[in-house]
């Protein structure tokens, strides 16, 4: 049964998994993490924007997660940025389709998939790589439709000045 999330970090540690858990045989980690490309080529998780979504059905929050796995070849070698472009058309390919081992109702699938070049410079040093983004829709936070009385409810966002308080709903009538 896959694990139930409550915060955006444990959205990357999911996709560290399943991509640490992969065939590529890659490193993976953070920039923080990264030291230099060794036997095996690095792919970098971020972050790069949490936005609005619509509410799920079932009243959860939505985070629309814009993610960035930047795949880092060997420095400047003949081939490395191909190597590079290689690895980010797999990752591609893992990603399409792939909630990371979480559950539907809180993942939806990935959208925006699009990979292109860059270089990455650390310790005056650069790397050829190709960076693939992607969006992703989370549904975070606690069931706003689960009554502990089974009573249905619901609340008008004009009418409330917070929608997701659920002491602000309201009955639904019969």
């Amino acid at each position: 049964m896959p694990s139930i999330i409550e915060k955006p970090s444990q959205f990357l540690a999911a996709i560290a998994l399943a991509l640490s858990n992969s065939a590529l045989g890659i490193n993976v980690g953070s920039h923080e993490d990264f030291t230099e490309v060794g036997e095996r080529p690095w792919v970098l998780i971020t972050i790069e924007r949490d936005a609005p979504g619509c509410p799920a059905s079932d009243g959860r929050i939505a985070h629309v997660l814009t993610i960035s796995l930047q795949v880092v070849a060997q420095a400047m070698q003949a081939g490395s940025g191909l190597a590079a472009c290689d690895l980010a058309s797999a990752l591609k390919d893992l990603a399409t389709d792939n909630r990371w081992g979480l559950p539907k109702d809180q993942c939806d699938l990935p959208l925006n998939l699009d990979a292109i070049p860059s270089i990455l410079i650390s310790e005056a040093r650069q790397y050829p790589t190709w960076t693939l983004s992607f969006s992703q829709a989370l549904y975070l936070g606690p069931l706003l439709l689960d009554d502990p009385l089974g009573t249905p409810k619901f609340a008008r966002t004009w009418e409330v000045s917070n929608i997701d308080d659920p002491d602000q709903y309201t009955e639904l009538e019969g």
